[in-house]
C-alpha cells in the first residue's frame, strides 16, 4: 500500500484580480514534501514563493486572491475544495506557520503566556491549568530561558530571537504534523539566524513534522533543506536534491542566484 505525500501541490494556478485587470501569481506548480523533511521554496521578490506557501493554508485573501486549476493536497485531502469550517480545524491544528516578523504578528497589548493559551483553547482541550501546563512546555521545547517569567512578559520586552522562538512555540502548540516557516530568519542577526536554524531542525527530529520553508537566502537552504524548488515569475524554474542543486544547478536563474551568493574569499587582499 503506497502511502501519500504529506503535501503535494498539483498544477497549481493563483490570479490576483481586480475589476479592471487579472495577474497571474503563480503558474503551474508541482511540489512534494514528504513528513520528516524538509522542503525550501527560493526566488527573488515576486517570484511567487509566499503566495504559494500560504496557498496551503489559504491565506492569500479571497478575493483577491482565487486559484483557477490545481490541488494542494495534505495527506490526500485537496485543501482547496474545503469549507471555511473545515479549513479552520486544519489551521493550527494539522499545519502550523511561522511567519516572518513576530512583532506583526503577536499582540503587543497581551502578554506572551495569554496569547498561547488562546491557541491552546481553540485547537484543544483542557482546563486552564492544563493549557498552561502546555503553554509552559512549549516554550520548553522551543529553547526559550526561564518559560515561567518569559510568558508574563510582553513581546517588546523580548529580543528578536525570543519573539522567534515564541512564534515557534505557538506554532508547535498542537503538535503540527506540516510547519510553514516564511523567511523565518530574516529579521536577525546570523548567530541568532543559526540558532533558530538548528532548533528547528532539532524539533524536526524529535517531532517528525515536514517543513516547508520559504526564503530567498541560500545560505538557509543550504543549512536545513534536504530538497529546494526555485521559482522564477511564478513558474517552477527547477527543484530536486538540494545538495545536487548547488553543486550541478541545471537552471540559468538558479545559476545567477547562486552567483549573486557573497563568498568569503581566504587570503583576498583589499
Amino acid at each position: 500500500m503506497t502511502t501519500a505525500p504529506l503535501l503535494e501541490i498539483s498544477d497549481l494556478h493563483i490570479s490576483f484580480s481586480s475589476r479592471r485587470t487579472e495577474v497571474a501569481a503563480v503558474r503551474g506548480i508541482d511540489l512534494t514534501l514528504e513528513a520528516g523533511r524538509t522542503l525550501a521554496i527560493v526566488g527573488e521578490s515576486g517570484s511567487g514563493k509566499s503566495s504559494t506557501a500560504l496557498s496551503v493554508l489559504r491565506l492569500n485573501p479571497e478575493p483577491p486572491a482565487v486559484y483557477p486549476r490545481g490541488e494542494v493536497r495534505f495527506e490526500g485531502t485537496d485543501l482547496l475544495t474545503l469549507s471555511s469550517k473545515q479549513l479552520r480545524a486544519v489551521r493550527g491544528r494539522d499545519i502550523s506557520m511561522v511567519f516572518q516578523d513576530p512583532m506583526a504578528t503577536l499582540n503587543p497589548l497581551r502578554t506572551v503566556g495569554s496569547q498561547l493559551m488562546e491557541v491552546m483553547s481553540i485547537h484543544r482541550s483542557g482546563d486552564r491549568r492544563e493549557r498552561r501546563r502546555r503553554m509552559l512546555e512549549a516554550l520548553e521545547q522551543a529553547r526559550v530561558p526561564q518559560p515561567e517569567r518569559r510568558s508574563a512578559q510582553y513581546p517588546h520586552q523580548l529580543s528578536g530571537g525570543l519573539r522567534q522562538r515564541v512564534m515557534i512555540a505557538m506554532a508547535l502548540m498542537s503538535r503540527p504534523r506540516l510547519l510553514i516557516a516564511d523567511e523565518p530568519t530574516t529579521a536577525l542577526d546570523v548567530t541568532t539566524q543559526a540558532e533558530i536554524l538548528d532548533l528547528l531542525r532539532t524539533l524536526q527530529a524529535e517531532t517528525g513534522m515536514g517543513i516547508l520553508l520559504i526564503t530567498h537566502d541560500l545560505g538557509v537552504v543550504a543549512s536545513v533543506a534536504d530538497r529546494v524548488a526555485v521559482l522564477h515569475d511564478g513558474v517552477l524554474a527547477e527543484q530536486g536534491d538540494a545538495l545536487q542543486m548547488f553543486e550541478h544547478p541545471q537552471h540559468d536563474y538558479t545559476r545567477s542566484l547562486l552567483a549573486a551568493t557573497p563568498r568569503l574569499e581566504i587570503g583576498a587582499t583589499a
